[in-house]
């Protein structure tokens, strides 16, 4: 029997490894870009990638996650920013509820719509509270969802809305600073809200520089995603990686 994703994510958090996730937005990417994704992904052993955005525009999703399964044997994972990013060629979904804002389509109304053709893919759903953290500019997620982030400096309402999330049954917790984030999420706050849940948590937006990778898996984070920053530099997956690895030798250890 094949290993759950989520599985997956949960029993290396659990022996303190930390897991990187390149996510790629079909939008921004063109074949020739993904080709040299996937050679650095395969070179890497990236944990897994997240296909989606706040905005899809272009005819390429499909494409583009179909790409990915064949040439790659990591899990392609849907992240979608609407009911209709959805895709069969996928491994799973993150099934994401936007737990820090207060618009109740992307709480559960969105959700509603998409349920019954996320159960005919068959594909593994990851309920994942979405939780977004304000990063010093009006980014795609916060103007899409029309929703207010949570401060930066707020971590006390960061952490008892993931406390929330996961009474309420989410499986995994995704902070997230934006597309284009302006800084990325505080140590304090990454630190504080990992201390109070037992889930795995995510951690995005902003990560520019390993040092910033470093500081978030350091204060209590499972899993970061990069995306942005690959689009101009895709080598920036090396250094990316092998901090992860380094990192992860001397958990090991």
């Amino acid at each position: 029997m094949q290993t759950s994703i989520y599985s997956t994510i949960t029993t290396l958090a659990r022996h303190k490894q930390k897991q990187l996730a390149v996510l790629i937005d079909p939008d921004r990417t063109n074949p020739s870009q993904l080709e040299t994704l996937i050679t650095l992904i395969n070179l890497n052993r990236v944990d897994f990638v997240l296909v989606g955005g706040s905005l899809i525009t272009g005819t390429y999703l499909d494409e583009c996650i179909c790409t990915l399964k064949k040439n790659t044997i990591v899990p392609v994972i849907l992240f979608p920013g609407s009911a209709m990013q959805l895709s069969g060629d996928a491994d799973g979904v993150l099934f994401l509820s936007l737990i820090s804002g207060r618009n109740p389509e992307f709480l559960i109304g969105n959700h509603v719509l998409a349920a019954p053709a996320i159960k005919n893919l068959g594909i593994e759903v990851i309920p994942t509270g979405y939780l977004l953290i304000e990063s010093g500019k009006l980014t795609s997620v916060v103007y899409m969802s029309n929703t207010t982030p949570i401060p930066s400096d707020k971590a006390d309402i960061a952490v008892c809305t993931a406390m929330a999330g996961e009474m309420l049954g989410l499986k995994l917790i995704y902070m997230e600073a934006g597309s284009g984030a302006a800084r990325p999420i505080s140590e304090e706050m990454i630190m504080l809200v990992k201390r109070h849940i037992s889930v795995p948590l995510m951690v995005g937006g902003g990560i520019r520089c390993a040092q910033t990778a470093r500081k978030a898996w350091q204060a209590g984070a499972d899993v970061v995603v990069v995306g942005n920053a690959l689009e101009d530099n895709p080598e920036f997956l090396d250094i990316l990686c092998a901090e992860r690895d380094l990192n992860n030798s001397v958990n090991a250890g």
